[in-house]
């Protein structure tokens, strides 16, 4: 039996993470510790979740040529990530993020898109055999809207990949994206700024601003909290999360992600999904990093102790 096929289009970046005491207030400068360098990017940290999830995953990506590029496409190669349509752009730097982690795990991040946003619907084209082929197309918004549109428009087209899209970072989404989405997965500031709502501090707030999406499935992450369903023709279903020793939250929502993508692709219903997305996360957070922290699936099945499709104990 061949393994599922994710196609992640989104962002490489090099991630520059700086532990603090506490994240500053604006107009505010503290002092953190050693800078720390990994190589991140919510599509490329997607696609190596999903990887390590034993997926077969293709990136459709840019990079800059430079040293911070190189070592972006070698990292993904080592993990197994399909890197034949990431291609190379001069004259631009490769992404990078400005990561500042507190005591607690919260996060602070600027982005540089670079190279990401030389991406074009043309490369998202030239990538249409693997996306007919694929059973989920997982998209972020750290590349421009329109190759986001095209990866969808391309999916729906096959009659076989299911669409994912994290809206992060959030941006408006115009209605004929969201037709071509099966499943958004916003947190709740995205999901406050997507429907024009402070962001839901209870999980009834929650299930109100998603109701406003009308027609697509929506998965509010939580944190710490798990994750909220609220499909669209059914009950609101809330997904509590299994307590961690917590290190830093960096990726956590990308592992989500991936980990929602490798189970709808191994055809689980969206609940059964949700609960393995949440333990992925989990996970993710005991672990420093984007990238390095992401699981392996046995790692998560024993954690969780269960795996999709199992009965769970």
């Amino acid at each position: 039996m061949r393994d599922p096929s994710v196609v992640v289009v989104g962002s490489c970046n090099e991630d520059v993470i700086v532990p603090v005491q506490r994240l500053p207030a604006p107009g505010q400068t503290v002092l953190g510790g050693d800078r720390m360098s990994f190589p991140g990017g919510k599509g490329a940290n997607q696609a190596v979740a999903a990887a390590r999830l034993e997926c077969d995953v293709s990136l459709v990506a840019r990079v800059g040529d430079d040293e911070a590029g190189r070592s972006l496409l070698a990292t993904l190669a080592s993990e197994g990530v399909g890197i034949e349509h990431v291609g190379t752009t001069a004259g631009a730097p490769s992404g990078a993020a400005f990561i500042a982690v507190d005591e607690e795990g919260e996060n602070l991040i600027v982005v540089s898109p670079g190279a990401n946003a030389r991406l074009t619907p043309a490369d998202v084209t030239a990538a249409a055999s693997v996306l007919a082929a694929a059973d989920v197309v997982l998209c972020q918004l750290e590349v421009p809207l329109e190759c986001v549109l095209r990866a969808a428009e391309l999916a729906r087209a096959s009659g076989r990949a299911r669409v994912v899209l994290n809206p992060a970072p959030a941006a408006p989404l115009d209605a004929g994206l969201l037709e071509a989405v099966d499943v958004l997965v916003p947190n709740r500031t995205e999901l406050g700024l997507l429907t024009g709502r402070p962001a839901p501090g209870s999980l009834a707030d929650a299930e109100g601003a998603a109701r406003l999406l009308a027609g697509v499935d929506v998965v509010v992450t939580l944190g710490a909290d798990g994750a909220l369903l609220v499909p669209r023709d059914g009950p609101a279903e809330h997904v509590a999360a299994a307590p961690v020793e917590a290190h830093d939250a960096i990726g956590a929502g990308d592992a989500f992600c991936a980990g929602l993508a490798d189970a709808l692709a191994r055809g689980e219903a969206l609940r059964s999904a949700v609960d393995w997305a949440v333990a992925v996360a989990g996970l993710a957070t005991t672990r420093r990093g984007a990238q390095p922290a992401m699981p392996e699936r046995d790692d998560v099945a024993r954690y969780a102790g269960w795996a999709p499709g199992a009965r769970r104990p």
